[in-house]
C-alpha cells in the first residue's frame, strides 16, 4: 500500500499548496494546547509547536505520514501571533511599517517509524504605511486570521515592498522544501493528465 498523507490542520492556505503541488492528501484536524510551549524564540517556538501538533495526531493505519505546520512573524524578536481585535492589528501593522521581519515556519513530518522537522525563515520589508492605509487594510477584515496580521497572498500584499527567502514560506508552509522532504516517504506529486 502506498504512503497517505495526512494534513493535520485546518489553514486553508496550507491545503492550497499542497493541491498546488498536486501532493494528494486529506485532513485531519486536531486540537491542542499552544500554551505549553512557553519559549520566545520564534524559530524554536515553530518547531516545537509543530512537533507538539504532530504528537497529537493519532496514525490510523500504518501507511500515513502527518504533516504539520505552525508559523510565526517575528519583529525585534517579539512573536507577533494573529491579531485579537482591530487594535491589535493596527499596532502590529504600525510595528511592520517601514521596517524588516522575520517569518518562520516549523514543519514536522512523521510516519510510524521516521520523523523529521526544520525551520523555514523568510525576511520581508515593509513599505511605510500611515494609518489610513492601515485601517483600510484592517477594513477588509483580512488581518484577523493571520500571524502578524497581514496576509502575503491576499490584500496584504500591497503592505509588502520587498522579501529575502520562500515566498510561500510567507503564507504558510514552504511548499518547495515539504515536497523535498516528503519524497524521503515516498510521496510525490500526482502529474496531471491533460
Amino acid at each position: 500500500m502506498s504512503p497517505e498523507l495526512i494534513l493535520a490542520s485546518t489553514s486553508p492556505r496550507r491545503k492550497e499548496l499542497l493541491e498546488l503541488a498536486k501532493i494528494p492528501f486529506i485532513i485531519r484536524k486536531q486540537t491542542i494546547d499552544e500554551s505549553i510551549i512557553t519559549t520566545n524564540d520564534p524559530a524554536q517556538k515553530v518547531e516545537q509547536l509543530a512537533l507538539h501538533k504532530a504528537m497529537h495526531v493519532e496514525f490510523l493505519n500504518p501507511h500515513e505520514v502527518i504533516l504539520t505546520a505552525d508559523t510565526v512573524v517575528a519583529y525585534k524578536g517579539i512573536i507577533y501571533g494573529k491579531p485579537k481585535n482591530h487594535e491589535d492589528a493596527f499596532q502590529m501593522l504600525s510595528n511592520l511599517s517601514g521596517d524588516t521581519h522575520e517569518v518562520y515556519t516549523g514543519v514536522a513530518i512523521q510516519s510510524i517509524d521516521k520523523k523529521i522537522s526544520f525551520v523555514e525563515k523568510t525576511t520581508v520589508e515593509f513599505w511605510p504605511l500611515n494609518e489610513v492605509e492601515i485601517n483600510e487594510y484592517i477594513f477588509t477584515k483580512d488581518p484577523f486570521d493571520k500571524a502578524g496580521a497581514y496576509g502575503i497572498q491576499s490584500q496584504g500584499a500591497i503592505l509588502v515592498k520587498q522579501i529575502i527567502g520562500d515566498y510561500y514560506n510567507v503564507v504558510g508552509l514552504p511548499i518547495s522544501r515539504v515536497v523535498r522532504e516528503l519524497m524521503k516517504y515516498n510521496i510525490k506529486a500526482v502529474p496531471s493528465i491533460e
